[in-house]
């Protein structure tokens, strides 16, 4: 089953900017800009008849703070995530952001890898909700004790997504070796990243027995995170 794209809506008052985050949201994969605005008012007539699995939202907007926003939208299980990006870095603000249950918060300017890690925690949640039974994984994901921000040494979070996707986005099984020649690393660094998306969870790994040689690893997209 593939994995359907997440729809971001922008909440953000300075054109340049918007547009910045408008397009590194579309230069990644399986994410698609729904909605980009500058006031509150207008992100609210947009919510009335947008689906958005992801809120990019502002604090200091000319109608409104986007904290206060955010943490007043109803909850349900249909919610869209909410990455805060701002230049407030004063811990109260940080602070309220988290008790408010924002996914992640971005402070201004802040680099593509960052930004991806976000991204990646997003889709890690929307599996794991989909799920219908969950391991202890599963449930770390959804209460944001995620891996992805622990990650071992030796595990780049930019990596990480680039091979995660890549097991998302096809239906066949790779070989490390096959992993590493696409993805332009070698495969003892594929193996590496593949082995530690087995280890939680977000992959899944069959073994086929050769009549020569070490026995062939083939990793796929885990179809159920149960």
């Amino acid at each position: 089953m593939t994995t359907p794209l997440s729809r971001v809506m922008i909440i953000e008052d300075d054109d340049l900017v918007r547009t910045i985050h408008r397009t590194l949201v579309e230069d990644t994969p399986g994410f698609q800009v729904v909605s980009a605005v500058g006031t509150l008012a207008q992100a609210e007539q947009d919510l009335q008849h947008l689906t958005v699995d992801l809120l990019m939202v502002d604090i200091y907007l000319p109608d409104g703070n986007g904290l206060t926003w955010a943490s007043q939208l109803p909850r349900t299980s249909t919610s869209p995530d909410v990455i805060m990006v701002t230049a407030a870095n004063d811990l109260p603000t940080v602070q309220a952001a988290v008790r408010s249950g924002v996914l992640d918060f971005l402070i201004k300017p802040f680099d593509r890898h960052r930004l991806q890690t976000a991204f990646q925690r997003h889709s890690q949640r929307r599996a794991a909700s989909s799920a219908v039974h969950l391991t202890q994984s599963g449930v770390d994901r959804l209460l944001r004790h995620d891996p992805v921000t622990h990650l071992p040494k030796g595990i780049d979070a930019a990596t990480l997504a680039k091979v995660q996707l890549l097991l998302e986005k096809s239906s066949e099984a790779w070989s490390a070796e096959a992993a590493g020649q696409h993805l332009g690393v070698s495969r003892i660094t594929a193996w590496r990243y593949l082995e530690y998306l087995v280890v939680l969870s977000f992959a899944g790994v069959d073994v086929q027995y050769q009549h020569t040689g070490r026995p062939l690893k083939l990793y796929r997209r885990a179809e159920v995170l149960s």
